[in-house]
């Protein structure tokens, strides 16, 4: 990310040189920074105060191009002295720091300084931070052009310094002379503001009604701020190497210019990018391009100029010429690409360098792109390729307990609106199904464990109103309920009779439904053009006698869109269903009836199969799942390894949505997979939990197993199943002494039944030396029922009375703050007497007003 206040390299690369030693010949490995500074070490050429004028030279050449707090520079130059010095104090090389980039490798400089800004102003802690980014950019430039190793190992990274660079010049020399924009773009991006907020001010809310605006909402009134976690390793990680950062899924982009945003179906990311779209849109500082991939999936990814036109803006003819191309050079666009996952995986390779190739082009340009989890592990996005491209990896989390009750009351309210509420009879009625509810995924394990997005809290809210508190159990049950409540159901019980004179009940509106879903799975699409969708339905329609006699392809569709709540139409040219999971769950119930169930056998390494696959075979008969599975697991000549045992682990997964299926099969499944459920590495671990309890018949008894790092991985994989089953099996853990293993088996606690998991494992670890994360108010208050423990990790945003009411005074000592926090005053900490160190996450936001004594770590 480029700084905000600029200084120019020519003025400013002789400042940054007095910080290094000139090499004598140019290095060929990667150089450790604080072996390369002047002013460490036996032959050291500066001294600290040589770094405080060269301090005051950066803060001066700043102040001639920016407000600056005039009164604070002094004590700005005494911080950014601190915050330099550290240069030559972390453990980092040269082409550490340029992967990096200069935003974070600002951070991690301000992290080990933690609180040396304490006495500055608000404006005068923003100048040294801005300029401290500015330096960095310039040092790591300096890094590139000193060391031939990175220009040949890094070539990428090292070409995004350089335009960085480029751009800051380019942006001072043309700061003098900048003009405001025409008239004509400003008066289009006022017009273009409003239509943003009109297209995605609105929430979809599964099976709540309104008389005037069916199944929406106000985004603002309705909107859940979901929680992102951002893993990192280092030194201070806990096992696996992972450390988890909990940000504010709606303010990912304050801290970070470039997110990928992983989540499950269901999980809330197009709702996010509709949430960041309006709120850019109503500030003004960026202007928001939302970019849904499924409206250019085959033509590849749109030049500028075609951005409105590719996802049919209604007022894409009216743009002045050039105005988006202005607007990214001018460093004002966010882009907002929801699901990337959504394009066909042969052109998604294309899709994603023709994206890198515009952001290289437009480096000021600020992104967020969209994926399900598995469907973009390739090159591209691993973790190092994704740091080279400047991009930051975000997970949204499942909600917490906290965020499903907060759901659960505002779609009640929400309901309350519906015009079956007119009475208030039926407000007292669906008070008492509220109330009811909450008391339910309080209480009943297998509802927890599906509550865990807004998809599915709206599915379980909408059935809890709709069968007046009496839920189904399981997925695919849950499913089934939904589509004869949306199909069958919806239109009598709201007295919607005669609409249109379309007369379809449950049996062929699904039909017709499944033969949508299925063609978009056919032809790798989430959404089909309006004229494929009518030329699907008249192909189907002489098979289905009762839908025939209603009419033809083009009536049909205008009755399956307004009368089922399952599809949408977009600009009067495209059709999708309103959520990805129906068209998988549809289009598998489809495979089946066609007996096609085979025909998965050759996507099954697939991950966005996946679900599909799953379905599938909850929806088979036995004797079709049985050939299905012993299928998967059968060799596969030309598969590579991977892809084999992909297959295999599928077939483990699909047995927990089989309800019948022979139990030599059972047992077939179990031998084949046996030995691909023994991890060897952290990574192959974490991979495991999406098979499910299988898993854990599987796995050696820990108790037998001698080794802490082989204990390790058991937990890593069994912590993963998120089962009450996994309870039992992680509890033969407790006991071990390894720090790493305790941290694994403290970690996943909000997963399970919070009593539960603190009475059985949580009570039973050693606190030595462990940090107990509490990720809401449910799990504090179980900590304090056990007594407190000395290190406690904020793992979930929460309030601050909510951290007061919970955390034991007299027992604690260590808080690590690993959540965003509402309010980063900390002034309140002043009631822990006991309390010696404070480790506040560098990535998270600043925090302010520690009381003195506390020592405040990274």
């Amino acid at each position: 990310m480029e700084p905000v206040v600029r200084t120019p390299s020519a003025r400013t690369m002789p400042l940054v040189q007095r910080f290094f030693r000139t090499p004598s010949r140019p290095p060929t490995t990667p150089d450790l920074i604080a072996a390369l500074t002047t002013w460490r070490g036996p032959d050291a050429t500066t001294d600290p105060d040589h770094v405080h004028r060269t301090a005051a030279d950066f803060i001066q050449l700043a102040a001639e191009r920016h407000t600056a707090p005039t009164g604070e520079l002094p004590a700005v130059a005494d911080v950014l002295t601190r915050t330099l010095l550290a240069i030559g104090e972390l453990d980092l090389t040269d082409a550490d720091a340029v992967r990096l980039g200069p935003q974070d490798y600002a951070r991690r400089l301000r992290g080990a300084v933690q609180g040396a800004d304490r006495g500055l102003s608000p404006d005068a802690a923003w100048f040294h931070d801005e300029l401290l980014v500015a330096v960095c950019l310039h040092v790591l430039h300096h890094f590139v052009r000193r060391s031939p190793y990175i220009q040949r190992h890094m070539p990428e990274r090292a070409s995004r310094i350089r335009q960085l660079v480029d751009l800051n010049d380019a942006e001072v020399a043309a700061a003098a002379r900048r003009s405001e924009p025409s008239r004509e773009d400003a008066e289009f991006e006022v017009a273009y503001a409003q239509e943003v907020v009109r297209q995605h001010g609105w929430l979809t809310i599964v099976g709540v009604d309104f008389a005037n605006a069916p199944n929406r909402w106000p985004l603002e009134d309705t909107y859940l701020s979901l929680q992102a976690e951002e893993s990192s390793g280092g030194p201070a990680t806990g096992a696996g190497g992972q450390q988890r950062t909990v940000l504010l899924a709606d303010r990912a982009l304050e801290g970070h210019e470039r997110v990928l945003l992983r989540g499950v179906a269901g999980s809330g990311k197009t709702t996010l990018v509709q949430w960041l779209a309006v709120d850019a849109a109503r500030d003004g500082a960026r202007v928001p391009f939302v970019l849904p991939v499924r409206r250019f999936a085959r033509e590849g990814f749109p030049a500028p100029d075609d951005f409105l036109h590719a996802i049919r803006h209604p007022l894409a003819d009216q743009a002045p010429e050039g105005w988006v191309v202005r607007t990214l050079l001018a460093g004002r666009a966010l882009l907002l690409v929801d699901g990337i996952d959504e394009a066909p995986e042969e052109t998604r390779g294309a899709l994603r360098d023709q994206l890198r190739r515009l952001l290289r082009i437009f480096s000021g340009t600020a992104c967020l792109v969209t994926s399900r989890p598995s469907a973009v592990e390739d090159g591209w996005l691993s973790q190092e390729r994704l740091a080279e491209e400047g991009f930051t990896e975000l997970s949204l989390a499942p909600m917490s307990r906290d965020q499903v009750t907060h759901f659960i009351r505002d779609w009640h309210t929400a309901a309350m609106g519906d015009e079956q509420c007119r009475e208030q009879r039926d407000r007292d009625a669906l008070k008492e199904y509220e109330q009811r509810l909450l008391h339910s995924v309080r209480i009943y394990r297998e509802l927890r464990r599906l509550a865990t997005n807004p998809l599915m809290c709206g599915l379980i809210c909408a059935l809890n109103r709709d069968r007046s508190g009496s839920l189904p159990k399981g997925r695919k049950e849950l499913y089934d309920a939904a589509l004869e409540m949306l199909l069958q159901r919806r239109d009598p019980e709201r007295d919607v009779l005669y609409a249109d004179d379309v007369r379809l009940q449950q049996g062929a509106r699904e039909l017709l439904l499944r033969k949508l879903a299925h063609a978009m799975l056919d032809e790798g699409l989430s959404e089909l053009p309006r004229s494929r969708v009518i030329d699907v339905l008249n192909g189907a329609l002489p098979a289905i006698p009762s839908a025939r006699a209603a009419g033809d392809g083009e009536k049909i569709f205008r009755h399956l869109l307004h009368r089922t709540g399952l599809l949408r139409e977009q600009a009067g040219v495209s059709v999708d269903f309103i959520h990805r999971t129906f068209q998988d769950y549809l289009a598998a119930k489809e495979i089946v009836a066609r007996g096609r169930l085979n025909t998965l056998v050759d996507h099954a390494h697939q991950p966005e199969w996946e679900e599909v696959i799953r379905m599938s075979a909850a929806h088979a008969r036995p004797d079709e799942c049985a050939a299905f599975l012993e299928r998967l697991l059968a060799a596969a000549p030309g598969l590579r390894r991977p892809h084999v045992n992909h297959r295999r682990l599928m077939a483990a997964a699909c047995l927990e949505h089989v309800s019948e299926l022979d139990p030599a099969v059972q047992e077939l499944v179990h031998r084949r997979t046996k030995n691909l459920l023994r991890p060897t590495t952290e990574q192959g671990a974490r991979s495991l939990g999406w098979v499910g309890p299988i898993v854990l018949e599987q796995l050696p008894d820990p108790e037998q197993v001698p080794g802490d790092q082989q204990a390790l991985l058991l937990a890593i994989t069994a912590t993963r199943v998120q089962e009450d089953a996994a309870i039992d099996y992680l509890a033969r853990l407790r006991g071990r002494s390894s720090l790493a293993i305790r941290t694994e088996l403290a970690r996943p606690w909000r997963h399970f039944d919070t009593e539960r998991y603190a009475r059985e494992i949580i009570a039973h670890l050693d606190p030595a030396g462990l940090y107990f994360p509490v990720s809401d108010a449910a799990e504090l208050a179980a900590l304090r029922g056990l007594g407190g423990r000395p290190r406690i990790q904020v793992a979930g945003v929460m309030r601050t009375d909510e951290l007061l009411a919970g955390l034991v005074p007299e027992r604690l000592t260590h808080l690590w703050i690993n959540a965003e926090l509402p309010d980063p005053d900390m002034s309140w900490l002043a009631r822990f007497p006991g309390l010696r160190v404070l480790r506040v996450n560098p990535r998270l936001p600043r925090v302010r007003n520690v009381p003195e004594g506390v020592t405040i770590t990274a």
